[in-house]
């Protein structure tokens, strides 16, 4: 077993992307994700990968539009304004049906906001932030381990499906300091014929676009792609189950609110609420059957987000509606206590 070290979240990120094999890296610094920069500055010029800080975000993201179509592992991290102004690269990306990694750390918005954690670019994430119908697949940590772990999974997925990931943190998870033991994966060669790598003189030429002026093959191309997050969302959807067992009540949350909620789930049990906590980890595929499941056996729900309330709309469609829905929420850079989670558990068992 590989010894722990202490590390920032942010960093833990930086390390298990090298260690997954990814050694092109175009970013531009914001807070609170300048640390993954930083350390692949140090990182990438030792081990012979390519580190550049580009000119602007805009120009970062179609860095990874290039080498993403090379057929190469590659990243780029930001937070929230920046990662706004990636949007139009990553529907091209998406487009383009290539492998890549974004990772948001968020912070208070909308516009500049602020600087403190935040977890309200969800539907950003989540429904396509940019223009076209398209998904990524989001992975939600809820610690510096899962930072590093969802790291090399992120990069699997989208090599696997041929769809760029998304990692989305929260400021408090990437500036907070925790052991950590960076996986060390089986990096395996992945076939990716449709590269554009040289043909050798032994192939057709490659293509990679995201431009068809055929309505009838776009829609064919959005058609057959639909079909591949089918695949994605029957296959790949992950989440943590705390306590559900007997529960009558159930707390939905993710990132560091989950972790915040725990505490009040356990607090809650000892005064006798049997409340129990599902934790999205893929926030895209959405654990819609999971909470389906749960609607028939709980009276209620609560959505805990740093935000003004987007998870929530989710759990309300895949609960069907059928049980009621409370909103138990700070925003702007605030977190909850464990305490405001508790109140709004009893709020709900006195409904």
């Amino acid at each position: 077993m590989a010894e722990k070290v202490l590390m920032k979240g942010n960093e833990a990120i930086a390390e298990a992307a090298i260690k997954a094999g990814c050694r092109h890296y175009f970013g531009y610094p914001i807070t609170p994700q300048t640390e993954i920069a930083a350390y692949m500055a140090k990182r990438m010029p030792k081990i012979g990968g390519t580190f550049l800080q580009a000119e602007s975000e805009v120009a970062a993201i179609n860095m990874v539009y290039g080498v993403a179509g090379a057929g190469f592992r590659v990243m780029t991290s930001s937070s929230s304004p920046g990662v706004s102004l990636k949007q139009e690269g990553i529907s091209y990306i998406a487009g383009a049906d290539l492998p890549a990694l974004i990772v948001n750390v968020q912070r208070g918005g909308p516009g500049l906001g602020g600087i403190q954690p935040s977890q309200s670019d969800y539907f950003q994430a989540t429904k396509g932030g940019g223009h076209g119908d398209y998904h990524l697949i989001v992975l939600a940590p809820a610690s510096v381990q899962e930072m590093a772990d969802l790291t090399g999974k992120a990069f699997d997925l989208a090599d696997k499906y041929r769809v760029p990931a998304m990692l989305l943190a929260d400021g408090t998870l990437g500036q907070m300091m925790e052991p950590v033991e960076i996986p060390e994966p089986e990096v395996q060669a992945v076939e990716k014929p449709w590269a554009v790598n040289g043909t050798k003189g032994k192939r057709a030429h490659n293509i990679v676009n995201s431009l068809y002026l055929k309505p009838e093959i776009l829609e064919k191309t959005n058609f057959e792609r639909f079909e591949k997050y089918k695949q994605i969302e029957e296959n790949e959807v992950m989440y943590e189950s705390f306590m559900m067992e007997d529960a009558e009540y159930c707390v939905v949350a993710f990132g560091i609110a989950a972790r915040i909620s725990k505490n009040a789930v356990i607090a809650a049990r000892k005064r006798g609420i049997k409340v129990g906590l599902i934790r999205p980890i893929t926030l895209w595929p959405f654990p819609t059957e999971v909470i389906a499941k749960a609607a028939e056996q709980v009276k209620g729900f609560i959505s805990v987000e740093l935000s003004m309330g987007q998870m929530i709309e989710d759990v309300r469609l895949a609960s069907g509606c059928k049980k009621p829905v409370l909103l138990c929420n700070r925003a702007g850079g605030m977190i909850m206590s464990p305490e405001e989670v508790l109140a709004k558990i009893d709020e709900l068992a006195a409904l």
